[in-house]
């Protein structure tokens, strides 16, 4: 018998890393979409305190009302009448979602009543209003 050579023995190994790395950005790429971030209304406001706020876990739909008098609605700044189509838009995509009316401490009550009007006859099943806890949250 006769025995093989030692070159044919070891005979180098090539491993394919190909469909590694396409495996990792698979899974990088779904981390990055899944990811939920905290949806913030674009603009600062000094929220009024409570001693009865909480907060709220679900997804929501940020209606903000300024102190001059400006509105915002999904980071769009929008007329006070063109909250109830908005609202009503973004409550076919999210269904259960709350409205949370996000005032100024000096903006005027009749603009707060108004958003809140427009969310509720935009069909919300329930419209809050956001304040900070006053006991430091």
């Amino acid at each position: 018998m006769r025995r093989r050579s030692s070159e044919a023995e070891y005979q180098p190994v090539h491993i394919n890393v190909i469909p590694l790395i396409d495996v990792m950005m698979f899974l990088v790429l779904f981390f990055v979409a899944t990811a939920s971030f905290v949806k913030e209304t674009g603009i600062d406001v000094n929220r009024p305190s409570a001693q009865t706020a909480s907060p709220q876990n679900k997804a929501n739909i940020m209606v903000t009302v300024t102190k001059t008098g400006d509105v915002w609605v999904d980071r769009r700044k929008v007329d006070i009448r063109a909250v109830r189509p908005n609202v009503e838009r973004l409550l076919v995509e999210n269904p259960d979602s709350t409205v949370i009316v996000i005032a100024d401490a000096e903006t005027p009550a009749r603009l707060m009543v108004e958003a809140i009007d427009q969310a509720r006859l935009a069909g919300a099943p329930s419209v809050a209003i956001a304040a900070s806890d006053a006991r430091g949250g």
